[in-house]
């Protein structure tokens, strides 16, 4: 069967056509943004692919578009698709149908940390011989890509379960529901809930019932893992839940416990101690990444000891907090953070980390929700943290010299990419830890900046 997939070079939609060509489909695809890695990644496992949408596209003659959400009304390609009546489907639907409906699916949701604990959780059942198939929205240095198809367990058998990092945005166009409505998750993690995606969800309630959409999903049988600090979590849950429910963060089921200078800490369940983590790790939200994952990963058979073993020996994901490089005593780290919830825990945790010395953070708020200002009267606290904050503010729409204004005097906001640079390498001074926080490339500034210092 022959799959064309409209907008594959994204991470879900080129995950989606890995899998397709793991399992045995002819697979082309297209994209406005056809550059590595993805466009190297996806052409080394022989799959073609396209620049751009044109319409002659339909001469592939394939079997079925798949269309990711990317793809809107007016797309040359998407129209003649329709102007013709060819089949073609989501790339959710089409994950569910063509890969997931036989398949024990351990999903992970939450406005943060979805990536990370995905990883957390596939390589706790990969290390104990569950060898799960999986889709993360990241690169986990643990594995060799980012999506497989289920392998073949400690018993030889073709592993029943898949772990998929479940994301609240829309489907497609024409499915305005949540991704992750389509997984039918048998064991659900509900990590954390904030108001994020300002160009879709009109409010923290909108996403509340998306949420609640995707627990309506799970069986009687299935598990909902819920983080107890979270109110909006309760919210979720008081308006119905048929599984079982576990929870995380309080004496009710899996907590933190002691935690060390060295980012070590104690793992206890009812109260009571089962052991204690030695990572590197840093912060509050990845010790709850991990309780998540923990418990997930009990839903299935694995003991709390053997994952907390498991997780001895996680590599994290790639662009979380993530060391660049060391020159003349100073360190830049390059992190995918781009909401101030985030900011501020991931600041928090190199705090705790490097105590007293100076934290330069340097932010490009790039996510639709940044770009469209929702979040920045937030800003300041997010960055409370920081010594000093430089912001890129070359696309926004909103003035982020008046947003950062309560932090006028440790803040400096650029629209020039040379300036801005030249401004953050005057500041830095040997012993700095740079902090570099971006959902996007931010033109390779890390790189730039390890460069040119002195």
């Amino acid at each position: 069967m022959h799959i064309h997939i409209l907008g594959i070079c994204g991470t879900f939609m080129g995950g989606i056509a890995s899998l397709a060509k793991a399992s045995g489909y002819r697979v082309t695809g297209c994209d406005t943004n056809v550059y590595p890695p993805m466009s190297t990644q996806l052409q080394s496992i022989g799959i073609e692919l396209i620049e751009g949408f044109d319409k002659k596209q339909t001469a592939l003659k394939p079997d079925l578009y798949v269309i990711g959400n990317v793809v809107s009304r007016g797309n040359p390609l998407m129209e003649e698709i329709m102007n013709q009546g060819l089949p073609y489907i989501s790339g959710p639907q089409w994950l569910y149908e063509a890969i997931l409906k036989d398949k024990w699916v351990l999903a992970v949701a939450g406005t943060h940390g979805k990536t990370t604990t995905t990883s957390m959780l596939a390589w706790i059942l990969e290390f104990n011989g569950y060898a799960p198939g999986f889709l993360i929205g990241g690169v986990p240095l643990n594995f060799d890509g980012s999506a497989r198809l289920p392998q073949k367990n400690k018993s030889n058998e073709t592993s029943p379960f898949f772990v998929i990092e479940a994301d609240e945005y829309d489907t497609a166009f024409f499915d305005k529901r949540s991704k992750f409505v389509h997984y039918h998750p048998k064991t659900a993690i509900l990590n954390n809930l904030e108001y994020d995606h300002a160009d879709i969800f009109p409010d923290l309630h909108a996403i509340e019932t998306q949420f609640h959409h995707m627990v309506r999903m799970v069986p009687g049988i299935g598990r909902v893992i819920i983080n107890d600090e979270e109110d909006s979590l309760k919210r979720v849950i008081e308006k119905g839940c048929w599984s079982e429910k576990v929870y995380i963060g309080s004496k009710q089921g899996l907590s933190v416990g002691k935690v060390n200078q060295d980012q070590s800490f104690e793992v206890l369940n009812l109260g009571k101690l089962i052991g204690a983590l030695s990572w590197d790790l840093l912060g509050h939200h990845n010790r709850m990444n991990a309780l998540a994952a923990i418990a997930a990963s009990h839903h299935v058979g694995v003991s709390l000891e053997d994952a907390i073993e498991a997780l001895q020996t996680f590599k994290n994901v790639k662009r979380r907090m993530e060391c660049i490089g060391k020159k003349n005593g100073i360190t830049i780290y390059d992190d995918f953070a781009h909401h101030p919830a985030a900011i501020s825990t991931t600041l928090a945790g190199l705090r705790a980390k490097v105590g007293k010395a100076r934290i330069i953070a340097v932010l490009e708020p790039r996510s639709n929700t940044m770009k469209l200002g929702t979040m920045k009267s937030a800003l300041p606290e997010s960055l409370k943290d920081a010594d000093q904050v430089f912001c890129y503010g070359e696309k926004l729409t909103w003035n982020a010299e008046e947003a950062l204004a309560p932090i006028k005097n440790k803040s400096f906001v650029g629209q020039d990419m040379q300036i801005f640079v030249e401004a953050i390498l005057k500041e830095t001074k040997p012993g700095d830890h740079i902090l570099v926080m971006s959902n996007g490339s931010f033109n390779d500034i890390h790189q730039t900046l390890l460069k040119g210092l002195f």
